[in-house]
């Protein structure tokens, strides 16, 4: 099985109208990141263009659509879908999202929320088991962001992942945007759970921005929206976890109101000061 190798530097989620300040700078990135549900046709603009960057770029792959946390079976087209786009690009990195996102063969254009349970645990470990066996490659699963909580769980989310990912295999995506997004939800503490987190498991770290509303109770609802900046206090979370773990794969995610290159590259190069703070403290 193909482990997950990502170079331990900043990387993007590649938008098509960034491919020329991205093509033009070769050294500014680590890695891209792609969707793999975008890359699924056979040709066209969208390969043409990762095709020319995958000259230059590590790769990771991040699925939206694979329904991992599903009551159902995997959807067998897609992951056949799936394999054909890794085994094109061969990634140094795959990942999907501990969620569900279909029922009865609908797919729901959401990564909806699971219950904590032994009888999910096992469900999703096999689901693992057949992606990584059918991929022939480690995958990494993230953290959700989280808007309710089961009265059923009766296993906290950090255990959960770190119980899947010792039985699998699998390591473990930090998306510390999510971390906050849902502790603020839940009114809890993120840094009570990323104490908590089984960072020895992490092979990328995902930071992103929300948007701020307030529920019908006036309580703050932080949304998982991919279109603005990453806030301060998930930068402060992130250059705490960096503190602990050394220098780990940074992904900026940005996905909706997408803005100029130059704007998202200075996410980018406040990602790497923090990195080299990390490395320098670490190599004292």
């Amino acid at each position: 099985m193909t482990p997950c190798q990502l170079p331990k530097t900043i990387g993007v989620g590649f938008k098509p109208e960034h491919f020329d300040g991205i093509a033009e700078a070769p050294g500014a990135l680590g890695f891209i990141e792609i969707h793999a549900e975008n890359y699924m046709g056979a040709g066209g603009m969208p390969h043409a263009m990762l095709g020319h960057l995958r000259r230059d770029y590590a790769l990771s792959i991040h699925g939206v659509g694979l329904s991992i946390g599903g009551a159902g079976p995997l959807d067998q087209t897609h992951l056949k879908r799936l394999k054909i786009l890794c085994d094109r690009y061969q990634p140094e990195s795959f990942s999907e999202h501990l969620a569900w996102s279909t029922h009865d063969g609908i797919f729901l254009n959401d990564l909806l929320p699971l219950p904590y349970t032994e009888e999910t645990l096992r469900h999703i470990i096999r689901h693992i088991d057949e992606v990584q066996s059918t991929l022939n490659r480690q995958m990494l699963l993230e953290n959700p962001s989280t808007y309710l909580q089961f009265a059923e769980s009766t296993i906290p989310e950090t255990e959960f992942l770190k119980t899947i990912a010792k039985r699998t295999g699998c390591r473990l995506l930090l998306d510390i945007n999510n971390v906050f997004v849902s502790s603020t939800n839940h009114a809890l503490d993120p840094r009570t759970y990323l104490d908590a987190f089984p960072l020895e498991y992490v092979g990328e770290i995902h930071l992103g921005g929300h948007a701020e509303e307030s529920d019908d109770t006036g309580a703050p609802l932080l949304i998982d929206a991919h279109g603005s900046p990453t806030a301060d206090p998930v930068w402060s979370l992130y250059a705490e976890t960096i503190a602990k773990t050394g220098a780990i794969a940074t992904l900026i995610e940005w996905d909706n109101d997408v803005p100029a290159w130059p704007i998202l590259r200075a996410e980018t190069d406040r990602a790497r000061a923090i990195l080299s703070q990390s490395f320098a403290q670490h190599a004292a």
